[in-house]
């Protein structure tokens, strides 16, 4: 194996210290480092060396990132910032910058499509790559990885991890074990050497209570699942938990690199810092929200046929309602109206609200979709207006441009 950090790449001329062992190793799996962290970074670089929490301050807030010395401290991802806040008590927090992460990983994941069109992103940070047909092009598979990792460096000014294999899961172990900002090769000839060592929940779909199943069977290792038999691992955790466990302990994984299937729904949702109970409230939130998936929809050239609302109270039951429009739409106030009047109909009275959310399905391109624009209705011409706004966004920061609903007194 193989595992090279930035300043070993930089240093070794033309890559010679990697890519030896590297044939038929055309997957790659990019991962950002601290991907939303290191972006707030850019701009305070005083806060280098330092632990920093990115997320939403208060009592329900959680956090999105944390740089690796936050992370030394005990802080990861999903994690209360309450509890978080304890662990690292020195830590700077910053509250999250959505609309900078989103066009950095654009930036990204552009990056990446002009490597190869094999590009199946994972999320906003992450992606795998199949360069198989790259290679005579741009060079070996750890050239390529090595390549990429100086472009997103030189390009977006942070860090990012590659593994570099023969399978999909082993290239994502393998920027694990890469980071933070590295590459590392697992020759194909070495899997087995490099995969049997490591604790059963490294394995993909072992969550806790899988992982404490296999360790009262003193299964602990990825040896051990590999030479226990395959009708024994079928008893304890059922036949397709059990095949899929002894499949990838041996190394075996045939799910080839899919290219970007477009979302089936956009929706976006918020838990509120207090329970609330006045509904011209909620309906600000829910324009907020209905804002977001609008924008989203116009930005993927794609309209919508359902609108979705989610509610959830102080109790944690939550409740859904839908309602299919008569004509496809990425209008923001069409989504906003009809998620008002789905909570509307709720008849909720002094109800505690701890969240809403609105989603749209039933997508399609906009292209595609018949739309009627008639003269005299309310919303007619309120999609060139909405365009516009995006525009502004775009050019002047997601605040440029709001509804007046949504703009708070001085002082809120």
């Amino acid at each position: 194996m193989v595992s090279v950090s930035r300043n070993q790449v930089r240093r070794a001329a033309g890559g010679s210290g990697v890519g030896n062992d590297d044939a038929g190793c055309t997957i790659l799996h990019v991962d950002m480092d601290a991907f939303f962290a290191l972006v707030e970074l850019r701009t305070r670089p005083e806060l280098h060396g330092k632990p920093v929490i990115i997320g939403a301050d208060g009592s329900r807030g959680v956090v999105l990132s944390a740089t690796y010395e936050a992370r030394a401290m005990g802080v990861h991802s999903a994690m209360p910032m309450s509890r978080a806040r304890r662990l690292a008590p020195t830590a700077v927090v910053i509250t999250p910058s959505h609309h900078k992460y989103a066009e950095v990983s654009r930036s990204i994941m552009e990056l990446f499509s002009s490597v190869t069109p094999a590009v199946e992103p994972l999320s906003v940070d992450e992606a795998f790559l199949d360069v198989s047909g790259s290679l005579r092009r741009l060079g070996s598979p750890s050239e390529i990885g090595e390549m990429i990792r100086a472009r997103v460096h030189d390009e977006q000014g942070i860090t990012c991890s590659v593994g570099v294999a023969s399978t999909k899961f082993i290239a994502k172990l393998a920027s694990t074990r890469a980071k933070p900002d590295g590459l590392m090769v697992v020759p194909a000839h070495e899997v087995l050497a490099f995969l049997h060592p490591l604790p059963v929940g490294a394995l993909w779909g072992v969550g806790e209570k899988t992982e404490e199943q296999l360790t009262r069977l003193g299964l602990t290792t990825v040896a051990d699942i590999a030479h226990t038999p395959l009708a024994t691992l079928q008893r304890a955790i059922g036949v397709a938990a059990g095949a899929h466990l002894h499949d990838l302990s041996w190394g075996r994984d045939q799910r080839a690199v899919t290219a970007h299937v477009p979302d089936k729904s956009i929706s976006a949702e918020e838990t509120f810092v207090d329970d609330l109970e006045d509904a011209p409230t909620i309906h600000a939130h829910l324009m907020q929200l209905s804002d977001q998936v609008g924008s989203r929809l116009r930005k993927s050239d794609r309209v919508a046929r359902s609108v979705h609302l989610k509610v959830r109270f102080s109790d944690f039951s939550t409740i859904t309602r839908s309602k299919t429009l008569r004509d496809s739409t990425d209008v923001t106030q069409e989504i906003y109206t009809t998620a008002r009047q789905l909570f509307d109909a709720l008849g909720l009275q002094r109800a505690r609200v701890r969240l809403v959310g609105v989603r749209v399905d039933g997508l399609q391109a906009s292209a595609g979709a018949a739309q009627q624009l008639l003269l005299g209705e309310p919303d007619y011409g309120r999609r060139d207006a909405e365009v516009a706004i995006d525009q502004l966004r775009v050019r002047f920061g997601p605040k440029a441009v709001r509804s007046a609903r949504l703009v708070a007194p001085e002082g809120e």
